[in-house]
This record gives structure tokens, sequence and C-alpha cells, in this order.
């Protein structure tokens, strides 16, 4: 059978930002996913666990440099479809400094990959 995870709020840190010095300092960066997945049986061991899946994004937004949001919700997207067990990721990334500079309520890039 299939089924999805929904894993929401993902704090993590990166040098990201198409801006003069938006690379200089780490910036707080929120991950939202939604991941399908095969689940082969009522364990851990047959589907892909939730705690490698946050893991694994934060890793990517903290050890990537990318000038544009989109570029890392690609990039976490991509990190979790390459897990075990994962069918299809769709990453969404949020900059909350971003937001808050433009007097929004969120600034936010998605971006979905498959398994291949």
């Amino acid at each position: 059978m299939t089924s999805r995870l929904f894993l929401t709020g993902i704090t993590a840190q990166g040098h990201h930002g198409a801006n003069p010095g938006e690379k200089d300092h780490a910036q707080d960066f929120v991950v939202d996913l939604d991941v399908e997945v095969d689940v082969t049986a009522d364990e851990l061991e047959g589907t892909s666990d939730y705690r490698t899946l946050i893991r694994t994004a934060r890793e990517t937004v903290s050890a990537t440099s990318f000038d544009l949001l989109e570029n890392i919700a690609d990039a976490v997207a991509q990190a979790i479809a390459e897990r075990p067990g994962v069918i299809t990721a769709t990453a969404v990334v949020h900059k909350p400094a971003a937001a808050m500079s433009n007097d929004v309520m969120g600034v936010a890039a998605a971006a979905t990959a498959a398994r291949t």
C-alpha cells in the first residue's frame, strides 16, 4: 500500500539568498513535507522513517547554498525522494525573514521530486 506523510514546521538554518549579505550569516527557514511512501509492513523497516526525512530536510538546507528559494525547495525534494521507501516528495520552503521584510504573512517556494 502507499500512504502519505505530512511533516510540517521543520526548522533549519542555511546560507541562502540573492540579496547582498544574505549568505553571510545563517538565516531561518521552515520546511513542510508531503511525502508519498511505500508501506510494506506495520513496522519502521516497512516504510520511510519520518525522523530520517526530517533530518534529511534539515541537512539539505544547512549544507547547500542557493540564491533562489525555488532551488532550496528542489534540493530538499530531491534529497527526500532519494530516501528508501519514498515514491514522491513535495517540499515547501518558507523564508520567515523575507515575509517580515516585505510585510506579508509568508514567502515560500515548493518543488516536487519522484524516486528515480
